[in-house]
């Protein structure tokens, strides 16, 4: 069973794997989740970032290193990772990594339900789909090959090679059940559980 996290929102993984490299404010922060383009793998924006950061530091996961101000800028609050955040850090990547667990993807609910709909509508809506996958999927491959010719290691790409994993997976997976749906004995059966309901 995975273990109840003082903070719990997976920005704060984030946070605590960028300041392992540095001690950073916040606005830094921000930039480099920007820059590296993890706010695709973490939902994120700059109030929720501000949010963890108050509590990482409450936790004691980090703490405030010093504070810097130029003339240009407004004060800004250094912060630091401590021995209990690297601690943190590694025990909660480390269960990340090891243990899968149960996720609830939205698209898992519709697949669930799917039998509700008339099979020609759900060929048209996945056809719908297939198309979008396709799209993100030429997209990732754009975003990996262009960071490869950039020189950036394997290693730092390692979620969007995941990313194109389950997108090749989902994509073979939909053209099956579109498919399925196609097929004469399930559209008469469709019929006989539905037909006169809709």
């Amino acid at each position: 069973m995975a273990q109840r996290r003082k903070v719990g929102n997976p920005l704060a993984l984030a946070v605590l794997a960028w300041l392992m490299l540095e001690p950073m404010h916040p606005y830094e922060l921000a930039r480099r989740l920007e820059e590296s383009e993890q706010d695709r793998s973490v939902n994120y924006n700059r109030g929720s970032l501000y949010m963890v950061v108050k509590q990482l530091t409450k936790a004691g996961f980090i703490a405030e290193l010093e504070t810097v101000r130029d003339t240009q800028r407004p004060e800004r609050t250094v912060y630091a990772l401590t021995d209990p955040g690297r601690a943190e850090l590694h025990d909660w990547l480390g269960e990340l990594v090891a243990r899968p667990r149960d996720e609830y993807p939205h698209f898992g609910v519709a697949l669930s339900l799917l039998s509700v709909l008339p099979p020609h509508r759900a060929v048209e809506l996945l056809d719908a789909r297939s198309a979008a996958l396709a799209e993100r999927l030429a997209d990732v491959r754009g975003r990996v090959r262009g960071a490869t010719d950039q020189g950036v290691e394997w290693v730092f790409l390692v979620e969007e090679h995941y990313r194109v994993a389950q997108l090749e997976t989902e994509s073979r997976f939909v053209a099956e059940l579109i498919e399925g749906l196609k097929q004469p004995d399930y559209v008469r059966r469709w019929q006989e559980m539905f037909g006169s309901r809709t």
